[in-house]
């Protein structure tokens, strides 16, 4: 643990979820035929942001030092996660929320723990489906759930 980064990433993580929380009181609370406003997700991130940091924060206060010992950052899985999450975006509205976070977080489970397929698999479609519907179907708002070329609707 990098006791310095850490201190520093969740002051900056503190700054960055103070902006979200700040800059969605700017948009408008409705959308038009949606129950959800955009600026719901913008404040719950920026909100999670800033609890994350303060346990962040929290966590390097009370870990012990080990004596300055360096650790190898791992700039190859940085990456590939780094272009699936570009990949993800640039192909969001053609294949849709569900089929996309569902193989972009497979991708990015098996980068960091290779194997445990059965695991990647479960969360990876559990946490898809279940973003969806709670944002589409109980809270009525509006995303592409699957894309129109594989005509699930």
């Amino acid at each position: 643990m990098n006791k310095k980064f850490d201190r520093y990433a969740s002051f900056v993580y503190l700054l960055i979820g103070i902006g979200f929380v700040w800059q969605s009181t700017t948009i408008s609370a409705s959308s038009y035929g949606s129950n959800v406003g955009p600026n719901i997700f913008p404040l719950g991130l920026g909100s999670l942001l800033i609890l994350l940091s303060i346990r962040l924060f929290y966590e390097v206060l009370k870990a012990k030092d080990h004596g300055g010992e360096k650790e190898k950052l791992d700039y190859k899985r940085f990456l590939m996660i780094f272009a699936a999450a570009v990949l993800y975006a640039f192909f969001f509205e053609d294949i849709g929320y569900i089929l996309g976070t569902f193989l972009f977080l497979l991708f990015s489970f098996q980068v960091l723990e290779r194997g445990k397929w059965l695991k990647s698999l479960l969360i990876a479609s559990l946490f898809s489906v279940g973003v969806y519907v709670l944002f589409v179907v109980i809270l009525e708002g509006s995303m592409p759930g699957f894309p129109s070329w594989l005509s699930l609707s």
